[in-house]
């Protein structure tokens, strides 16, 4: 019978590491014995568990390794990570290992090498020689590039639950629109200001709605306030900013009377139509002809943005990417070093920046729909916090907050 000593350390008592890898290998049709086991008896203690793993064949036994290694599982023998060359551009050597978020290491050359920019369903792309690993998504193979087969070398650090009950270990583990938004938006607000302190990024994910409840305005204010050091969205939220600094609309109405403009369908083209005349968005603001809204503000502050396209877009934009591939690896490169993030109305786009970021990055999911909430906060178990309200609600409270703290 197959089988594979692994081993676990750290918090996996009260993080549920344990009794969750323990299920794994029964639900995956394989079996256990626990050799030792040592549990720690003070918060400063960590546990260890040593695991014998049975499985009917050796299929089994790797689909049961590959489950609770992405769980914090190491295997017991430190051997050498395998690796073979990429045969062609844009394909993974057969039997490559596909990571996830958590962060990641491998044991080259006798030594465990940490690899570089985690990221879930990319590759371990090495360097032999040297031992320096990276994650590479599946789009940047190039033919000879060197990659981690197998599941031999790869240690992961699991996510643990904070020892100290703050915000993202107490109020993250599930979405409800019961919480108390006040505190916890002030709470946001204090993360944010951490964030600055400690030279972390802060980067923001925005969907039209932030424009149609009219909360553009406070995103813009917490723009110019410095708490946005990057910006992901796409052709609609700069249109209809746009839209609504030229023409006083959003999708044709008005957001302060809450009526249609005579021929206001038209103004979202005409706002496209406007700033593609002039070359694009910092053209028209060089020109003075847009003076306002959440693109301007980024423009004026030197925030760096990423607006990827969809096929549904009108226009598009001059600065929207419309190459998906081109437009995730400007999102990967603008994603390094972020520290918090927080995404606001909208499903598509903060899908696709959960699924580039590392599991330890805090990440915020706001949305009227707890749906999309829980599905954004289900990508890590205790670095995510799920928020139902609606946009408007939510920036003009963190716009107060963040005033607050100035």
């Amino acid at each position: 019978m197959p089988e594979e000593l692994i081993e676990l350390s750290g918090h996996i008592i009260d993080s549920l590491i344990l009794p969750r890898v323990l299920t794994e290998i029964m639900e995956r049709g394989g079996n256990f014995d626990v050799e030792e086991f040592r549990m720690g008896k003070r918060k400063t203690e960590t546990s260890y568990a040593r695991i014998r793993i049975f499985a009917d064949t050796d299929t089994s036994l790797i689909d049961i390794l590959d489950t609770v290694q992405g769980m914090g599982a190491l295997v017991a023998h430190d051997r050498e990570a395998k690796w073979e060359q990429a045969s062609m551009d844009g394909v993974f050597p057969d039997n490559f290992y596909s990571t996830t978020n958590l962060g990641t290491h491998v044991f080259i050359n006798g030594r465990w090498r940490e690899v570089a920019n985690p990221e879930m369903d990319c590759g371990i792309r090495i360097d032999p020689e040297t031992g320096d690993a990276e994650t590479i998504a599946i789009g940047e193979v190039k033919k000879g590039d060197v990659f981690v087969v197998g599941h031999d070398g790869i240690r992961v650090i699991p996510l643990e639950r904070s020892r100290e009950r703050e915000l993202f270990e107490f109020m993250g583990s599930g979405v409800s629109s019961e919480k108390p938004k006040g505190e916890l938006i002030k709470k946001i607000a204090a993360e944010m200001a951490a964030a600055k302190e400690g030279k972390k990024k802060i980067l923001v994910v925005a969907g039209p709605a932030v424009i149609h409840t009219g909360a553009g305005a406070y995103l813009s204010r917490i723009i110019e306030m410095g708490f946005v050091d990057v910006l992901f969205s796409g052709n609609a939220l700069a249109v209809h900013d746009i839209e609504y600094a030229l023409f006083g609309t959003s999708l044709g109405f008005y957001l302060d009377r809450g009526v249609s403009a005579a021929g206001g369908h038209e103004h979202h083209l005409r706002a496209i139509n406007t700033i593609r005349r002039l070359g694009g968005i910092r053209n028209a603001i060089q020109e003075g002809v847009l003076t306002s809204g959440v693109m301007y503000s980024l423009v004026k502050n030197d925030v760096p943005f990423v607006l990827a396209g969809s096929i549904r877009d009108d226009g598009p934009l001059p600065e929207v990417i419309t190459d998906t591939q081109q437009a995730q690896a400007e999102m990967r490169r603008l994603s390094r070093g972020v520290g918090l993030a927080i995404m606001v109305a909208s499903t598509l786009h903060s899908v696709a920046t959960g699924n580039l970021l590392p599991a330890y990055v805090r990440t915020v999911a706001v949305d009227i729909n707890p749906a999309v909430a829980t599905k954004l906060s289900d990508r890590g178990s205790f670095q995510a916090l799920g928020i139902v309200t609606d946009s408007e609600s939510f920036l003009r409270e963190l716009d107060r907050a963040l005033r607050d703290r100035i």
